[in-house]
């Protein structure tokens, strides 16, 4: 890559929110360990830890902000989800911190807030020391005004709750009160914790469980959140349902369900519907960038649980597996099957008379039919387990077959195409080719091009002796 093109990702990357770059990060190093796209992982995270190394060197003599609800919030930040995703157990709507702090500031505990505003203005630029002490105490606070409406006592508290919000702000009070209640456990945890959870066999699980051995983090509300800590570590976060199986000593899903822990298996399966819920979109938009990925995490997810969990058809977990599948088996299928269509559209031989003046093929339809095709092969490697197995299978058989036929006869056309048609005919031989090189690989497709170019050389020979 050009000096010019680094400047201009490394400007793009600076650009970013500070949690976008480290979503950023953690997905190329986890791209990395895959070894997948390792010259592109590289080069973004050079640029990355370049921009966090100095925004971090920048920042380090001031670490002060004047948004003193960032402060309070930073310890809920991994927990976090944005507008319009579906949340589960252990997660908290993004959307609703605006309304908790307004709340706060209006009927929780105004007069401390107006106390730490006061107190930030007036430290020294260097305090970064005073600034997380200041922090630790507006989450103590926070948690004890959260605390004292939603605990026990007091009375009816309905009319108090609902001047903090709509029920699904209701329900994130409870939650981010519960998070900065227990900040300082959750902290120990995540120092405790592995950067990479890269495998997840008997060593890691060990380790695992010893770092969740905390009595404030072992509470029915608290170790969901405690495991989603442990998932964002995992290269494979299905498998945290290893957690549960371990803790249960069985993979029968009526005594994993009994334990705590089962609530893992929630997280595994919620998970695994939102990764299948990106690639629908993405398939509806056809962004095929990320396919390959989000299918092996679907397949290997889906599998996991299914060879690693005793579960029953007729049970909730057992259904939204099946559930799972069957979305996603209809949204490849429905995919898949129309497939060969856009390619016959592209590579059809209509004879001259009904080629038009002027008649061009697309070359953006080229592309996105040559990543469709692309698509189709992908899902052949994870066809069994998501249940579209039969339809890939003849759908990629069909299209070698037909492509390679109609590529040989498209070349042979060449050699007597009107000069009115003959650039229509080109671009369809070219477009061939670009199929080719899916279906069939670089040598075959670099054969079928030096036969095209043959085939128009002699045809053209053959015009000028004519003349």
């Amino acid at each position: 890559m050009s000096q010019t093109s680094i400047e201009r990702l490394r400007e793009y990357l600076a650009q970013l929110p500070p949690q976008s770059q480290a979503l950023l990060m953690r997905e190329f190093e986890r791209a990395l360990e895959r070894g997948q796209d390792t010259a592109v992982a590289t080069l973004v995270l050079e640029q990355l830890r370049k921009i966090v190394r100095k925004s971090e060197a920048e920042e380090a003599p001031a670490p002060r902000t004047d948004d003193l609800s960032r402060l309070l919030f930073q310890a809920l930040e991994p927990f976090l989800v944005e507008a319009g995703a579906p949340i589960r157990v252990g997660q908290i709507r993004r959307s609703s911190l605006q309304p908790i702090w307004q709340w706060l500031g209006r009927d929780g505990a105004p007069d401390k807030l107006n106390e730490f505003e006061v107190a930030l203005a007036r430290m020294p630029a260097d305090s970064a020391g005073q600034v997380e002490a200041l922090a630790q105490k507006l989450q103590a606070v926070a948690a004890d005004a959260i605390f004292t409406l939603t605990g026990p006592g007091g009375g009816d508290k309905s009319r108090a709750l609902a001047r903090v919000g709509p029920p699904n702000v209701i329900e994130d009070l409870y939650s981010a009160g519960a998070v900065l209640g227990v900040r300082e456990a959750i902290a120990t945890l995540n120092e405790k914790l592995p950067r990479f959870l890269r495998a997840f066999g008997e060593p890691q699980i060990a380790s695992v469980t010893s770092a969740l051995n905390i009595p404030a983090l072992q509470t029915p509300q608290m170790l969901p959140f405690a495991l989603s800590i442990v998932v964002q570590r995992m290269t494979a976060p299905w498998q945290i349902i290893r957690l549960a199986i371990k803790i249960a000593a069985s993979d029968d899903e009526i005594r994993v369900a009994a334990t705590p822990y089962g609530v893992a298996v929630t997280i595994a399966l919620h998970d695994l519907s939102c990764v299948a819920a990106i690639l629908r979109a993405d398939i509806k938009r056809g962004h095929f960038e990320t396919v390959a990925d989000n299918l092996k995490a679907l397949h290997d997810g889906v599998r996991g649980l299914r060879t690693e969990l005793d579960l029953r058809n007729d049970s909730a977990w057992g259904k939204q597996l099946t559930s799972i599948r069957a979305d996603i088996s209809n949204a490849l299928q429905s995919e898949i099957d129309s497939v060969p269509g856009r390619v016959r559209r592209i590579l059809r031989q209509r004879p001259e008379k009904d080629i038009p003046p002027g008649a061009r093929v697309d070359s953006t339809e080229v592309e996105e039919t040559a990543a469709l095709i692309d698509f189709v092969a992908t899902c052949r490697n994870y066809a069994s387990e998501l249940a579209i197995n039969e339809v890939t299978l003849r759908t990629y058989s069909d299209l070698q077959q037909y492509v390679e036929r109609s590529t040989e006869q498209l070349v042979q056309s060449l050699r007597a195409a009107d000069h009115k048609v003959r650039t229509y005919r080109q671009q369809q031989v070219q477009a061939a080719i670009r199929f080719c090189q899916v279906l069939f690989g670089d040598d075959y497709a670099s054969l079928m091009s030096r036969a095209a170019e043959n085939a128009a050389t002699g045809e053209r020979s053959k015009s000028s002796r004519a003349s």
